[in-house]
């Protein structure tokens, strides 16, 4: 019996707890978007999600504006087997995304010389 009471006590309780956090994430998501702060954080998701810089990739890798794909991909498989014995995720992923960013502006490159 006292076990029944005890059962019916813990879920009476966790359930108002429940509505108490649902209830203040609304009212916070309601202040965010009155403060303008909801706005901002989308905006610097946004701005992060763009991707690196021309100039950060080359930076990464080691690669001057007048470095061909080939030198590129040389000097990004370098890094890239070096990181993986001894380096970071952090690094290796920093290496890749290099090499991804520069790939698209060296396929617009491509483009407007063939168009």
């Amino acid at each position: 019996m006292a076990g029944k009471l005890l059962a019916n006590l813990i879920v009476i309780g966790s359930t108002y707890l429940a509505r108490g956090l649902i209830e203040g994430y609304r009212k916070a998501l309601a202040n965010a978007k009155h403060s303008g702060v909801a706005q901002e954080t989308l905006q610097n998701v946004r701005n992060a999600s763009k991707g690196m810089t021309e100039q950060e990739a080359r930076q990464i890798l080691g690669a001057s504006v007048e470095s061909s794909w080939e030198d590129v991909l040389q000097k990004y498989n370098t890094l890239f087997e070096n990181n993986a014995k001894v380096g970071s995720f952090y690094l290796q992923s920093k290496v890749h995304r290099a090499k991804e960013s520069l790939e698209m502006v060296y396929r617009r490159k491509d483009g407007e010389t063939a168009g």
